[in-house]
């Protein structure tokens, strides 16, 4: 993950959706990240049970350890036994009501025990960081892929399935699908626009930019929506550039999806901080674009909404916003 000792935890915290899901990638490499496809069931359904019965029982106490797990046991309607989250979490609202169990790698397992869950739901990168220490207390266990496109669909099946949700996780899997299918029919005969989507930054700056790239949800959903991204091939799907790279680079459409505070010391004014590359043709044509919406950042059912998004920005002309 990209840590950043000159950020203020709480500004960590607004960004650590980004910062710690996606970046995260970068860091870990293939260890953790670098496959995708399959999740991993561990000492719960589908794998060998702490206690009698668990296999069969639908879990009644649930905590999710990252957001998009979050979001998707909303969206399969198992939203209501969950007993925790991690502190990242910001969908659905209600998550500002429950306790918060700590970090991406670092979850305080005192806290987690006490709350007595049958179930802790988490990506499959963070499997190394705390799988065992959980499963060592007795508790099931759910790691679900979060890397692609793919990755997005089969979380959501393998959440309804370990929540006994399978019905409301088909529903809300075929009405992602459709919306994903939906957008790439219509932007399938416009042509290609090069785009380059950003994931961090240094606040304020162009320094230390971070892209999503091939391998990632991110530009699976810019290609759906009618772009071509340019960003350079990366271990894990996101990559660092220097500005001058960038320049060299010159996308028609910049999306900036860094997740920023809108006031106070670490706030910016975006469409300013791409102004230093006055060359770029996204910015002398006023094609960059802020997204702020964290649910982007997050391999969930908004998959379908990011999707739509981003062809409004890339293809104006067709998709109106």
């Amino acid at each position: 993950m990209l840590r950043r000792t000159r950020v203020s935890e709480n500004f960590r915290r607004a960004r650590a959706a980004l910062c710690c899901a996606l970046l995260v990638f970068a860091a870990l490499g293939a260890s953790c990240g670098g496959q995708s496809g399959g999740g991993d069931i561990g000492a719960s359904s589908g794998g060998s049970s702490s206690a009698p019965g668990a296999r069969d029982a639908r879990p009644q106490r649930i905590i999710s350890l990252t957001p998009s797990t979050t979001e998707i046991l909303a969206g399969v309607g198992a939203f209501a036994r969950v007993v925790a989250v991690s502190d990242y979490c910001t969908y659905p609202p209600e998550v500002k009501d429950l306790p918060r169990v700590g970090g991406w790698s670092n979850p305080n397992l005192e806290q987690l025990a006490a709350l007595r869950p049958d179930l802790v739901v988490f990506w499959d990168s963070q499997a190394q960081f705390v799988k065992d220490k959980i499963e060592a207390m007795g508790i099931r266990t759910l790691s679900v892929p979060s890397r692609s496109l793919e990755d997005a669909f089969t979380a959501i099946e393998q959440v309804g399935r370990a929540t006994g949700n399978e019905a409301e996780a088909a529903r809300l899997l075929r009405q992602t699908r459709e919306t994903i299918e939906t957008v790439r029919l219509r932007a399938a005969p416009l042509p290609r626009r090069r785009v380059l989507c950003v994931v961090d930054r240094v606040p304020g700056t162009l320094r230390d930019l971070y892209t999503a790239a091939d391998g990632s949800f991110l530009v699976e959903l810019i290609e759906t929506a009618g772009g071509k991204s340019i960003a350079p091939p990366a271990q894990g799907g996101w990559g660092k550039l220097q500005k001058e790279a960038v320049l060299a680079l010159d996308p028609d459409v910049i999306i900036d999806l860094m997740i920023h505070k809108t006031e106070g010391k670490f706030a910016e004014d975006t469409l300013a901080v791409w102004r230093e590359l006055p060359a770029l043709r996204a910015v002398r044509e006023g094609r960059v674009y802020a997204l702020r919406e964290e649910t982007m950042l997050h391999p969930s059912q908004f998959v379908g909404d990011t999707a739509r998004r981003f062809a409004e920005l890339i293809h104006p002309e067709v998709f109106k916003q």
